[in-house]
């Protein structure tokens, strides 16, 4: 999944998409777990989908809130 593609979703789509994510990677840690897992390239995959999922939730919360994003100079 790409970050445009995560950009485009409401707040509330990727929280549910969060969540479909931690699913999935759980059931892959049981198939492991039981050595039915084959695909070992998912862990990283669903990782760093829900990194990207997270980052852009918190940049939207700290937009909102009124912080400094990265690259922002603080006024003062």
């Amino acid at each position: 999944m790409s970050p445009s593609e995560v950009r485009d979703k409401s707040d509330e789509e990727l929280q549910t998409l969060e969540g479909e994510l931690r699913d999935q990677l759980m059931k892959l840690r049981i198939a492991q777990a039981t050595q039915r897992s084959r695909n070992t390239s998912q862990f990283g995959r669903i990782r760093r989908d829900i990194a990207r999922v997270k980052t852009i939730l918190g940049q939207r919360r700290a937009k909102s809130a009124g912080g400094v994003s990265k690259g922002e100079e603080v006024p003062g």
